[in-house]
């Protein structure tokens, strides 16, 4: 058996701070990934551009790969709210979810944070397995509770969303 000359090459993903540029394709990314809920393009725009310190664009090959918002809670500043995670069909099974939170985890506009939260529907299987996997990344569990519910918040037009928590152990281990 011969071996090829030029060995597969597997590209490693590029991860970067998104610009108001990159709104639109990531808009369409979100579409792309059903069941996630769309945003107005403009909400993506202001993702792209008011909170770029704490949302990461991936990018592999020179195409969009993937996306994470999320923003330092006003009123929490210990607290990094991930809003939506967002991965093409071909980059989904690499890890790229994880990457993209850590990258956001590390930069310096979260110093301050000692727990990672974000809300799940129960039947929203990829998003139970990225933040357990990644709380056991970080040496931490998942604490769960109903946050927004069907009834009362949703009016019966959504499932109840359910907060996660993820305390960053190791941070609040350095913080003292």
């Amino acid at each position: 058996m011969q071996h090829p000359a030029h060995p597969m090459r597997v590209d490693l993903p590029s991860l970067r701070k998104p610009t108001a540029r990159d709104g639109a394709d990531i808009w369409k990314l979100v579409r792309a990934c059903r069941p996630l809920d769309e945003n107005s393009m403009y909400c993506n725009l202001l993702q792209c551009d008011h909170f770029a310190d704490t949302c990461v664009l991936a990018e592999m090959s020179g195409e969009l790969a993937g996306w994470v918002s999320a923003y330092v809670m006003p009123n929490e500043p210990d607290t990094l709210f991930v809003w939506q995670v967002a991965v093409s069909e071909i980059a989904r099974g690499q890890g790229l979810s994880g990457l993209m939170l850590q990258n956001i985890v590390n930069r310096p506009q979260c110093k301050d944070v000692t727990r990672l939260q974000t809300t799940i529907t129960v039947d929203n299987d990829a998003s139970w397995a990225l933040f357990r996997k990644f709380a056991r990344l970080q040496d931490s569990k998942l604490d769960i509770t109903p946050y927004y519910t069907q009834a009362l918040h949703f009016h019966e037009r959504h499932k109840t969303e359910y907060m996660v928590t993820i305390p960053l152990a190791n941070r609040a281990q350095l913080a003292a």
